[in-house]
């Protein structure tokens, strides 16, 4: 017998109902099966801190504090520790060389330090020639104050702050020695100066990267407050740091 389409497509639409139906989530409630009303779950992915690394590795509200251990490229050339004690404060340590070719004409301006009228004899005077920074050490501490913009670009952080600075230097000089007759003659010295002030900083922090480090530029002036009064220098330098 062949059945018209009107009953065919009313077969079709109550199969179609009936398999809705029996796919539908069931519950059980005192032993026997109910059907309960479709619900649409959406599941949150939860990640945990040490696979969030590999997305946002660091500087999360929730894991700090962070320390972070790396180099410094500029001046100074120095290995550099910092502290994050939260999302706002950190604490910066670096220790390394100056770069000295920097600071060739003061040192050359210095000179004067080492030979003195008390230093020479009478009738004698001494013409600079030549200096060589045999050693050239600095040492730095720093408050910072950090704030996040990741407005500008995800992961990035601006931060300003005060410190500390001692710097060691041992420098040898090439000189003439006059003696105001004939005898001139080129002389060699070595000295030690220390000396130590104040430094201000700027700088900004990039960390969106697939493993845990951060990449920094920053800007210091550093002002000398014990063997030259009111001299003052600006230095920085980039770097990166292992942050665990």
């Amino acid at each position: 017998m062949r059945l018209s389409k009107p009953l065919i497509a009313i077969i079709l639409s109550l199969f179609a109902a009936t398999t809705v139906w029996a796919q539908r989530p069931k519950a059980h409630h005192g032993g026997k099966l109910m059907h309960t009303r479709t619900q649409h779950n959406y599941n949150v992915i939860k990640v945990s801190r040490a696979k969030a690394k590999t997305i946002c590795p660091i500087f999360e509200d929730t894991g700090y504090p962070y320390h972070g251990l790396g180099i410094k490229v500029g001046d100074p050339f120095a290995v550099t520790y910092k502290y994050y004690a939260n999302k706002h404060f950190s604490f910066g340590v670096d220790f390394g060389r100056s770069a000295s070719g920097l600071y060739s004409s003061y040192y050359r301006e210095v000179f004067n330090e080492f030979t003195r009228p008390d230093t020479l004899q009478e009738n004698q005077s001494a013409v600079y020639l030549a200096h060589r920074a045999k050693t050239d050490f600095v040492g730095e501490i720093k408050v910072l104050y950090h704030i996040k913009a990741d407005k500008i670009s995800q992961g990035l952080q601006a931060y300003a702050g005060l410190g500390w600075e001692w710097r060691s230097l041992n420098i040898q000089y090439d000189y003439l020695l006059n003696d105001g007759i004939f005898d001139n003659k080129i002389e060699f010295i070595t000295r030690n100066r220390f000396t130590y002030g104040a430094q201000g900083t700027v700088g900004i922090e990039y960390s969106y990267f697939k493993m845990p480090i951060s990449a920094f530029m920053e800007l210091e002036v550093f002002v000398d407050l014990l063997r030259d009064p009111g001299f003052y220098k600006i230095q920085g330098g980039v770097g990166l740091r292992y942050i665990f």
